[in-house]
């Protein structure tokens, strides 16, 4: 069995995912001042989700985050249009491990 470092990436990304659900069901709401869940035009947060994002797992127009997306994202792992990152994915990727996607029109 091969083991690649794209598949912690995935398990990474559910388990802060159970940790806020657990953490919201348990009816803890922040974390050093800090949103467990954040939401809105600007957010800041353990999980963000907003214009203007930061946290762990951030997504919005402009996110920041370890793992980030959006349409500019920079983070540990970005995945956007214009991505900033470790590892990033998008059309223009940035990271040293970048992967960039070009889109063909289809005829």
């Amino acid at each position: 069995m091969d083991f690649e470092g794209e598949d912690v990436t995935g398990i990474v990304v559910v388990c802060l995912l159970i940790i806020a659900l657990g953490l919201t069901v348990a009816g803890i709401e922040t974390i050093a001042r800090f949103d467990v869940l954040a939401a809105g035009e600007s957010a800041v947060g353990f999980l963000a989700a907003g214009n203007f994002s930061v946290g762990v797992l951030s997504t919005g127009i402009f996110s920041v985050g370890i793992f980030a997306a959006g349409i500019f994202s920079v983070g540990i792992f970005a995945i956007g249009i214009f991505s900033i990152g470790i590892f990033s994915f998008g059309i223009y990727a940035a990271g040293f491990y970048a992967v960039q996607r070009h889109i063909k029109a289809s005829q």
